[in-house]
């Protein structure tokens, strides 16, 4: 049940493994596409409504996100600002915080300990807490209602873990997740668009805000993921990264459509 009135929300993320943005297909194959400070700071000039910053080699390597690196971004950024990987701790999200992030977002463990949704959000408010879903289509669908035709992936995308992922979201909200960053693993890098029944899926049957990720591709996309997919933000990284598109001529396209974009 997202909340349609409001203007829609562009997001460039940026993956980082050792310091640097790299992108892949399918979560693997990463290749280096640039330097995150300067990244960061070209996409807020185009008019990105916020970034995610995502270090996905921190669950897989058992280390804590870069904090310094965190610090060095924030510093000039003047747009909300997302963190995660690796944050296994309320103290990790409060060390993230502190540096310059306004929102904190959990995935392994959160799957793994899914008491860490309650202690981040009583503490610092469920608008700072974002549960990152990694969901990849089942071959053979759940039967029931309630169920979905997507199981939960951890550590990276490697992991497979038998969970059904709407059914996760619905728990991880009741817990205190305040957005869901929902990522295709199906559609991850493709450049052949959102998976759009699990945007629609999501976003249609849950009272948070849906961040629809995986298989960006230009204007028509985004615009299916607002109006079909109902979602109420939109991310992409190679489109960004590659210079296929850049935030603000993005932004003019979806505008042109009929869909209400936040402006540059």
């Amino acid at each position: 049940m997202s909340v349609n009135n409001l203007r829609k929300r562009i997001i460039p993320c940026m993956d980082i493994a050792n310091g640097r943005i790299v992108k892949g297909v399918n979560f693997t194959g990463q290749r280096d596409v640039g330097d995150p400070v300067s990244q960061a700071l070209k996409y807020q000039a185009q008019g990105a409504d916020e970034l995610m910053f995502l270090d996905i080699m921190a669950s897989v390597e058992g280390k804590r996100t870069t904090v310094e690196l965190v610090a060095k971004i924030s510093e000039h950024l003047s747009i909300p600002f997302t963190v995660g990987g690796g944050i296994t701790s309320l103290d990790d999200a409060h060390r993230l915080l502190a540096n310059g992030a306004d929102k904190v977002s959990i995935n392994t463990a959160a799957v793994e300990r899914p008491t860490l949704i309650p202690e981040i959000a009583n503490i610092f408010g469920s608008q700072c807490c974002v549960l990152a879903i990694d969901a990849r289509k089942l071959q053979s669908p759940q039967s029931g209602n309630n169920h979905s035709n997507w199981e939960v992936l951890t550590h990276g995308g490697k992991y497979s873990t038998g969970i059904d992922a709407f059914l996760w979201a619905q728990q991880a909200i009741e817990l205190g997740a305040g957005e869901i960053l929902l990522t295709s693993w199906d559609k991850d890098g493709t450049l052949s668009g959102f998976d759009i029944p699990q945007v629609k899926h999501f976003s249609t049957m849950l009272s948070v805000p849906i961040i629809a990720s995986g298989g960006a591709k230009g204007p028509d996309c985004f615009v299916d993921a607002f109006t079909l997919g109902s979602a109420d933000a939109a991310l992409a990284a190679t489109i960004f990264h590659d210079s296929i598109w850049t935030v603000r001529a993005l932004k003019k396209e979806i505008e042109k459509r009929g869909v209400p974009i936040r402006t540059c």
